[in-house]
């Protein structure tokens, strides 16, 4: 391949990989040329379809949103990229877009951008800093955004919340809420005890699911999880989500025990039990699969 087939090739093992790295409400689109750029990433690595570049092609241009979110980032990446970079040459743009958000908090955002930026081309081991800057800095930070404000809500406003108010105790003295987290992986040693001590200590049950995606799930009394929740977004993650927080519904409880799953058919599986397979369905999580992990 010439010079300018390497670059293209090197471009699409960076889309490649940051479309790879998006979780399941995650959104990559190309915004300039978008049926051609589409072709090829599909396409990767098969060096044939780079055959009459980059005469015929814009250079790329695409967006990353996550789904409900206001706020949304959009890359223009030059030609010659990554050529140069680390010498500030070629150097993709990333600019902030909106829609019901005012000028303020999207100045305020492009602040950020360029703080992540700045990071990552002063890290000499970027080999990917695309991938670095939206994988690792820039969807993590406004995934937990975007959740402080459901949970607030959440917190604030449990009827409104609550998938089934309807069916919620009265009587109830101490309500039973119950939470739902992802996250990119859950692997660490450290956070599978931390989470086996905190689930004990504050009488919570439910279950993580380790490798990747990772999944945390736990009910309990209100103010034991709400606890727990701050404890879990204290550490730190990559791409955590909190995809709800909210009252259980009457009758919905589980069995009292802490397990962990291998499997994101285990988790389908767990959930069916309790009930409640389409929380995680809505995530995208699939189809069903057995045993506990050891």
């Amino acid at each position: 391949m010439d010079a300018h087939t390497d670059t293209l090739a090197h471009q699409l093992e960076e889309l490649n990989l940051i479309k790879c790295s998006l979780l399941p409400d995650e959104v990559f689109l190309f915004v300039l040329d978008a049926d051609r750029w589409q072709s090829l990433l599909d396409g990767y690595p098969d060096s044939q379809n780079l055959r009459g570049w980059p005469g015929a092609l814009s250079p790329a241009r695409f967006e990353v949103r996550v789904e409900d979110a206001k706020l949304w980032f959009e890359m223009d990446v030059p030609r010659a990229y990554p050529e140069g970079v680390g010498e500030g040459k070629n150097v993709p743009v990333v600019s902030v877009k909106c829609e019901d958000v005012g000028r303020e908090e999207q100045e305020r955002w492009q602040r950020v951008v360029e703080e992540r930026w700045k990071e990552v081309m002063d890290s000499e081991d970027a080999q990917y800093p695309l991938h670095v800057l939206l994988c690792l800095y820039l969807l993590p930070e406004l995934h937990a955004a975007h959740d402080s404000g459901i949970m607030s809500r959440a917190i604030a406003h449990p009827a409104s919340e609550a998938r089934n108010p309807s069916s919620l105790s009265t009587s109830r003295a101490s309500p039973i809420y119950h939470a739902l987290f992802s996250s990119h992986h859950l692997i660490s040693p450290q956070k599978r005890r931390s989470l086996q001590q905190w689930t004990s200590s504050l009488s919570l049950s439910g279950f993580a699911k380790l490798g990747y995606p990772g999944v945390i799930y736990a009910e309990g009394q209100r103010e034991n999880l709400e606890e727990f929740i701050a404890n879990v977004k204290g550490m730190q993650w990559l791409a955590l989500r909190l995809r709800f927080v909210e009252p259980l519904p009457e009758g919905g409880r589980g069995e009292r025990r802490w397990v962990e799953f291998e499997k994101v058919g285990e988790v389908v599986q767990e959930m069916k039990r309790l009930g409640r397979e389409e929380y995680v369905l809505e995530m995208g999580i699939g189809s069903v699969g057995a045993g506990v992990a050891k």
